[in-house]
Parts: structure tokens; C-alpha cells; sequence
């Protein structure tokens, strides 16, 4: 299996993984789990314990069973929502022994019927729900040419952490500030800090968070390592020794949050010439049990499912669902890329039965210049997607590729099919943008801050909470801060990266480290640049962002954040694809991105964090297939379940359209958004056949039945 996400740069003040800290006298917890999707949990028999181990129950909890910022159970004690949820920890000196102690637990259930799957669903297993109105689409559809429908679906995806989840605590004594500290690999160290000091309550006291070295996480670590911080804190306050939980990899494929799935039908009446009139669409996001970041998911599901395109009339139902697997989450793109794999697929159904070229009738529907999306959520600048459209075209020689690929797949169905151990082959083009932030605020907070301090020896320091996979962002803040300045780089330091002293600057995801960061340490330079002459030295200077909402999108939240999309990326994508006559696999030959970042302020690290998306999103398009069988993801797709690896990585070639001018841009999650997309309509044009979910493997060609009696194949 590829280790491909296991990638990392060392960052600085985050150096080691979790379970290569140690602490002397550490314990090992290990979680016991719920057997049943749901239920209620009557009692835990545990057999008789050894003097050096400890059993840990939600009666143990001397604050509040539940996430501070998320209402998930620290530790169930009545009600069970999934297979896997924690009961309980058993805490020992030897791993070995308490595996051993755990293996022989019983935990004694009352089960009940569960709920998996959408579509029959109770309005108590409503997370989420919208209900979007704009124009009369009953007339539009009254008077459209052609009335086309698709229904579109996405799978999970696993993150794949470099290390499994998990979590250190110590009981610090009582010479020190604080009462526990805390290591884990997190991406919003203040979100552990308000958890792990609800969970312990008054007994807690300050509460130091200390960011592992956090690897890849594909936005997975922004609430789930404060539940296993909870969890190990907790150990060491009832031990007041240091307390590891660490999960096995398997444990973390079972239990941790996967991207998720998602079903979106759009509908869609179309004019004489292919002009979009209205869009019906029916969007329904599965988000396990709870209901973990739920209206962000869903409202950018619903945001993505309108694409790129100008429309006047408009009709979403929205829900996001409560089931009986586990939590899901976050992952790159969240959910906006669910919504814009069905939109863009939608497109390329559209231009195929209207027997247009993808590529025009995109330019011909698209939005135009400062247009906003018909939900009232503002694009505050200038867009050229054309451009992007046009010279992503150019890179792949997209028209010529796609007007020989029609022109054999008009002949292969006049002559009967394929011919015997043919290639086929096909291309895909899509586009896409990306947010630099939230709809909404996810932890009610609103207000992220970074603290810039000039010292009498001329240092400056940048104090952020922002932890980061890439040291380049680090390398970005002193250029900004030193061309403001007029400082030597190697007199800035960035510090922090933590719950300490640094102040709290929000979640490291939606490229905020690179966008929303980087304004604050400008500005708040700025800010010393003209004090530096008039005031004495230290000059601390704090700078923030605050939410700012417009009351237009969201029917139970009833508004978002002007801020998220005001400067948001642009990307379109070409994807070539052949398929393998004997296998049936679906070979990419080549990816031809472009994409508008703005102000690119590193080249080296913006080439490297989209090629490494790129190949992300192949993975979750073309081959990592996941799905939970009776609540339970089976073992066999654990052992099965592949990653890109390096020799399945194919050409890749990216230009930027830069912007000195403009402010900097997300684009790390742009390919999530766009490639899927142009991957599945490569293949659908190859294999002649409409591919409307993904992934997209070498069995769903085969079921086909394309390949089953290819021409020249005799009796």
C-alpha cells in the first residue's frame, strides 16, 4: 500500500509525532467500543484488574461529556449511535497486557433497529436542512427546449494520516501554571484547549496544548483529535500519570470521520441554444452519527451544486442526515466538492445531449465578471474563468482530443462496438473555485488573531496558533512581514503553533494559513511600521478577522459569511483517460490544471500543494472505494483500500495566472472541487457510457457491458 500521504515536511516546534514523544511512567489507553450501530449501553463487565490498571466510565468525567465546540459524547454513557463509539478506557503500563484486559471486556447492550442510508429517513435524523427559492422555476421549465436530469453520487474517503490518531497528557504538579498538558496532532489547538477544559472542569485549571508534528491530514484533524486528547487528559487526571491514546491504523480506517458521501439530483431546463433557464436540485449529505460541522457541509454541498454558471431561477432542498455510522467530517474541499463533482458532471450531460462541445457551452453559461452566485454569497472581485477554461484547453489540446474521441465513439456505435483489445480513450474538462473560509463561524468564536511584537534589538516575533503541515507558510510570513518592515528574514520568528501564549487564529484549513494569516501579519506589520518611529520599543501590535454575514443563505442558520468566497481561487482542469482493453483500468495519460491564486507569494510551495491535490483527487475519483456494510467498514477493505502511489502518479502540469496586484488566493482544495469531474466525464466519453458517481473503477467499466461482445471478438 502507498504511503504517498505520509509526506512531510518538519515545521517548526512540531517536529515529533505523538508516539515518539515520551514521557517517563507513560500509561497506555486503549478505547473499549460499542458493539452495536445503536442502542443503549446497560453495563461494562470487566475482569478482575491488576493494581497498575485503571478503568475509566463517563461517571469518571468530572466536567462535560461532550465536546465544548461539537456535541459529541466524550465517552457514551446511555444512549450508542455506532458501531466503535467509546464506552470506556482501560489504562495500563504495558500495551500487550491491557489489549489482552480489553479483548476480555463484555460491553452489555439493549440494541435497536439502526439507520443506515438516506432514503428512508425520520425528521428526527435531520442535521441540516435548506430550503432555497429563487424565481419561478415551474415556469422556466414550462418553457425550456430540453428538461435534463442527473443523479450524482460520491463516496468516502479516507484521510490516511502519516501517523494514526492520538493523543499524550501529563498531570503537571503543582509548581506550574498549569494543571495538564496535552500533545496531539491537531489543526485547531484552541478547539482541544476549550474541549479538554470542559471535559476535566474546575479540576483541570489552564490547559497547555502542544501541537505534534500533524503530516498530511486533508482537512481531518480539525475536531477529532480533541475527543482522544479528552481522552487521554482524562487518564492522567484520574492517574496523574502521562497517559497515551493511541489508535492502531486500523482503529483510526474504522472510527475516525471520512469525507462525506453524498447524493445530489439536479434537474436542469435548458433553452433552444443550450442556455441554462432554472436548476431543480435535491442535494442529501450523509454525516453519520451526530453532527459534526453539518451546516457548513451541507451549504457548501449546496453552494458547489450550482457550479459556475449563471441561472435566474432556482429551487435546492437541502438535508444533511443523521445515520448509524460514524461521525463524518471534514475533508479537502468539504463539501463544496461533492456539489461541484454533480454540477460539472451535470454540465458535460447537458453539452453531450445537446451534441455541443463541454468547453463552449460552459463559456457560453458561465457567470460573468463580479457576478454572485444566486444565493447572495459575493464575489468581490473580478472572475476570468473563460481564461482559465480557455488556457487549460490550450495545455491539454483539449478540442482537438475531444472532436477525434467523438468522432471514434460516433463510429464505434455505428459499427457495433469497440473493436477486440482496442484502447479507448477519452478527455474531461471542468472548473471550479475555492473558499478562503467558512459560512460559518464553527466554533461560534468569530474573532482569530495574530500578534506581531518588535523588540529593541530590532527581532520581531510572529505569534500565531496556526498549525501548519508546510513550512513554507512560516518562510511566507516573514517575506510579508519583512518587506513591510525592511527587516533581515532571519530576525523574525515565528512562534506558537500552540494553545499557550499565541493567540487564538483559528483552524489551519480552506488555505486560511495562507490568505486570512497572511493579511492579519501585514497588517499588523503595517500597524508597527508606523508606531516604530514615534514609540518606544517592544511595540506589540494585535490584529483580527471577524465574521462578517449577509442574512441570505440558510434556512435554519439564516446567513454566511461574506468573507468566505470575497477572494476565492479559480481552477479549471483537463483530464485524459485510456482504458485498458484486458483490465479495464482506466489509465490517466495526463492533467492540465490552471489556476488563478492571486498574489502567489511561493511558486515552489503553491506547484507542490496542488499537484499533491491533484493526485488526491484522482485517488478518491478512480479508485479509493469505501462503504459501510451493516455500520461497519469490512476488513477486506481495509487490507484492499489503495492509495496513489508514485508510480501511478501521471503527468502533471500546472500554470498559474499571476496577479501581483491582487490579494493571495486559496487553491490547495481546488482540485478536489474540479478533477473528479473531468476525470469521470474523460471515461464516460472513452467507454461511451455516463458515469454519474465516482469512484469509478475497472469493475464499473466492466459492468458496463461495453466490453462484454467487442466487435471483432467472434462467437
Amino acid at each position: 500500500m502507498s504511503i504517498f500521504r505520509g509526506v512531510q515536511a518538519a515545521v517548526d516546534g512540531a517536529e515529533e509525532f505523538v508516539d515518539d514523544i515520551e514521557l517517563p511512567g507513560t500509561l497506555c489507553g486503549i478505547t473499549i467500543r460499542s458493539p452495536v450501530a445503536r442502542g443503549r449501553l446497560v453495563s461494562i463487565d470487566c475482569p478482575e484488574l491488576p493494581e497498575s490498571c485503571t478503568l475509566v466510565r463517563a461517571k469518571d468525567i468530572p466536567g462535560k461529556n461532550y465536546l465544548e465546540d461539537f456535541k459529541v459524547p466524550v465517552l457514551a454513557s446511555s444512549a450508542l449511535s455506532y458501531i466503535g463509539e467509546p464506552v470506556a478506557l482501560l489504562l495500563g503500563p504495558d500495551r500487550l497486557l491491557v489489549e489482552n484486559l480489553v479483548s476480555r471486556c463484555r460491553v452489555n447492550v439493549e440494541s435497536e433497529n439502526p439507520r443506515y442510508g438516506c432514503r428512508d429517513f425520520t425528521e428526527d435524523q435531520l442535521a441540516g436542512s435548506r430550503d432555497i427559492r429563487i424565481g419561478e422555476t415551474d415556469e422556466a421549465f414550462k418553457e425550456a427546449a430540453r428538461v435534463i436530469e442527473g443523479v450524482y453520487r460520491t463516496g468516502l474517503q479516507e484521510h490516511w494520516y502519516s501517523e494514526p490518531s492520538g493523543a499524550l497528557a501529563e498531570w503537571l504538579d503543582g509548581s506550574a501554571r498549569a494543571r495538564i498538558r496535552v500533545f496531539t496532532a491537531t489543526q485547531w489547538p484552541f478547539q482541544v484547549k476549550r474541549a479538554v477544559a470542559g471535559t476535566l472542569g474546575a479540576a483541570a485549571g489552564p490547559v497547555i496544548v502542544s501541537p505534534a508534528r500533524i503530516g498530511v491530514h486533508l482537512d481531518g484533524k480539525i475536531w477529532y483529535p480533541a475527543l482522544l486528547a479528552c481522552h487521554a487528559a482524562l487518564g492522567a487526571y484520574i492517574t496523574k500519570q502521562p497517559v497515551r491514546v493511541m489508535l492502531t491504523r486500523r482503529e483510526d480506517f474504522l472510527y475516525s470521520p471520512k469525507r462525506a458521501p453524498s447524493e445530489i439530483r439536479i434537474r436542469s431546463a435548458v433553452g433552444e441554444k443550450g442556455r441554462l433557464l432554472a436548476s431543480e436540485i435535491s442535494v442529501t449529505a450523509d454525516m453519520g452519527a451526530y453532527k459534526v460541522f453539518a451546516d457548513e457541509i451541507l451549504d457548501q454541498c449546496c453552494l458547489g451544486s450550482l457550479g459556475i454558471y449563471k441561472q435566474q431561477c432556482i429551487k435546492i432542498n437541502g438535508r444533511a442526515l443523521s445515520t448509524n455510522i460514524p461521525p463524518a467530517g471534514p475533508f479537502a474541499g468539504f463539501g463544496l466538492a461533492q456539489g461541484f463533482f454533480a454540477m460539472e458532471r451535470q454540465a458535460a450531460l447537458i453539452a453531450d445531449t445537446l451534441k455541443l462541445n463541454p468547453i463552449e457551452w460552459r463559456k457560453e453559461n458561465i457567470l460573468s465578471r463580479k457576478k454572485n452566485p444566486a444565493i447572495g454569497v459575493p464575489f468581490d472581485e473580478d472572475i476570468f474563468p473563460e481564461k482559465l477554461l480557455d488556457t487549460a484547453a490550450a495545455m491539454g489540446d483539449y478540442h482537438r482530443k475531444w472532436a477525434a474521441y467523438e468522432t471514434l465513439r460516433d463510429y464505434r456505435r455505428s459499427h457495433g462496438g469497440p473493436e477486440k483489445n482496442e484502447p479507448l480513450r477519452g478527455v474531461g474538462i471542468a472548473a471550479a473555485y475555492q473558499a478562503n473560509g467558512f459560512l460559518h463561524d464553527p466554533a461560534g468564536k468569530g474573532v482569530y488573531t495574530v500578534e506581531l511584537t518588535l523588540h529593541k534589538d530590532s527581532s520581531l516575533e510572529i505569534a500565531s496558533s496556526m498549525v501548519l503541515s508546510n513550512s513554507d507558510y512560516v518562510s511566507i510570513w516573514k517575506n510579508a512581514a519583512s518587506e513591510i518592515l525592511a527587516l533581515d528574514p532571519a530576525n523574525i520568528r515565528v512562534i506558537g503553533g500552540g494553545a499557550g501564549t499565541a493567540p487564538d487564529s483559528g483552524p489551519a484549513c480552506l488555505s486560511r494559513g495562507i490568505t486570512a494569516v497572511t493579511q492579519l501579519v501585514a497588517l499588523a506589520a503595517g500597524a508597527i511600521r508606523k508606531q516604530r518611529f514615534r514609540d518606544p520599543l517592544p511595540i506589540k501590535v494585535r490584529r483580527s478577522c471577524k465574521c462578517s454575514y449577509v442574512p441570505q443563505w440558510g434556512a435554519e442558520t439564516g446567513r454566511a459569511d461574506r468573507n468566505a468566497f470575497s477572494h476565492a481561487g479559480w481552477g479549471a482542469v483537463v483530464v485524459e483517460v485510456e482504458i485498458d482493453p484486458v483490465e479495464y483500468t482506466p489509465n490517466i495519460r495526463g492533467v492540465w490544471m490552471s489556476l488563478d491564486g492571486g498574489k502567489i507569494l511561493s511558486q515552489r510551495r503553491a506547484w507542490r500543494a496542488t499537484r499533491f491535490s491533484i493526485i488526491q483527487a484522482l485517488g478518491w475519483a478512480s479508485g479509493e472505494r469505501l462503504s459501510y456494510e451493516d455500520g461497519v467498514i469490512p476488513d477486506g477493505q481495509f487490507l484492499a483500500y489503495e492509495l496513489p502511489g508514485l508510480r501511478e502518479i501521471p503527468p502533471i502540469h500546472i500554470d498559474f495566472i499571476f496577479n501581483e496586484t491582487a490579494l493571495p488566493k486559496g487553491i490547495g482544495d481546488i482540485p478536489f472541487n474540479c478533477v473528479p469531474a473531468a476525470f469521470a466525464q474523460a471515461v464516460s466519453q472513452a467507454v461511451d457510457y455516463p458515469f454519474e458517481r465516482i469512484p469509478v473503477t475497472a469493475r464499473d467499466i466492466w459492468d458496463t457491458g461495453k466490453f462484454r461482445r467487442p466487435r471483432g471478438a467472434g462467437p
